[in-house]
């Protein structure tokens, strides 16, 4: 559909999306290594996620992850569900909004990770599309982990 000049205009997400949920397509393994990482590019050098003595001294498996660490084992769902060309989200003009981590317990070393990822709301508010987004992030054996949720914004058309 095109605007007064010319430009295309901003087509609302798909609300009968609300509730699609998207099971689990892969796992994640959650190594020693990736905590490090991870934790390096954030600079936070809390030795429970380089030492594995010092994490069973204050009671955990081995290292755990940093609380935002899942953000890596989340984003290739989210991706999944911005690029469905059906829900007809412009990811040119997508931000990142908020982003929310319910821990169940800590992600250590070990963990193998699913997560059930689903739709929980589309709304307009003030010509943008927001669209809200939540996982389930468990292990393999049904363990609860974490429930993360992320809002995304899809920028509309500007006078």
């Amino acid at each position: 559909m095109c605007g007064p000049a010319g430009n295309l205009l901003a087509v609302p997400l798909d609300a009968s999306f609300v509730g699609r949920t998207y099971p689990p397509t892969t796992t994640y393994e959650v190594s020693r290594a990736k905590i490090a990482e991870f934790a390096e590019a954030i600079g936070d050098d809390n030795p429970l996620y380089y030492d594995p003595e010092a994490a069973r001294a204050a009671g955990y498996p081995d290292v755990i992850a940093p609380p935002t660490f899942l953000t890596i084992v989340n984003l290739p769902t989210i991706n999944a569900i911005v690029a469905d060309p059906e829900l007809g989200l412009d990811y040119s003009r997508m931000v990142h909004g908020d982003q929310r981590f319910t821990h169940h317990r800590p992600v250590h070393a070990g963990d193998e990770l699913q997560l059930t990822t689903r739709i929980v709301d589309i709304f307009d508010r003030a010509g943008n599309d927001f669209l809200t987004v939540q996982a389930d992030v468990e292990t393999t054996a049904g363990e609860p982990v974490c429930t993360t949720q992320a809002q995304l914004v899809v920028r509309g058309e500007q006078a």
